[in-house]
């Protein structure tokens, strides 16, 4: 696993949560949800496709 996944993941988390109290402050609770759950999706794409490779990389070890 590289670092820079790592940061990836905490500059969205960062982004998102700044975001998130940005618009909870301005009274826009229902946008500031929708905000963090589209974090939440684009995190968990980042990390389904770092998943995906790994078992392209198992399977092409073991030649299945």
């Amino acid at each position: 696993m590289d670092i820079d996944f790592v940061f990836k993941i905490a500059g969205i988390g960062v982004v998102v949560t700044v975001i998130s109290q940005l618009l909870t402050r301005a009274g826009r609770d229902d946008i500031a949800m929708l905000a963090t759950l589209s974090g939440l999706v684009v995190v968990l794409v980042m990390v389904a496709n770092m998943i995906s490779d790994f078992f392209t990389s198992l399977k092409g070890l073991f030649a299945l």
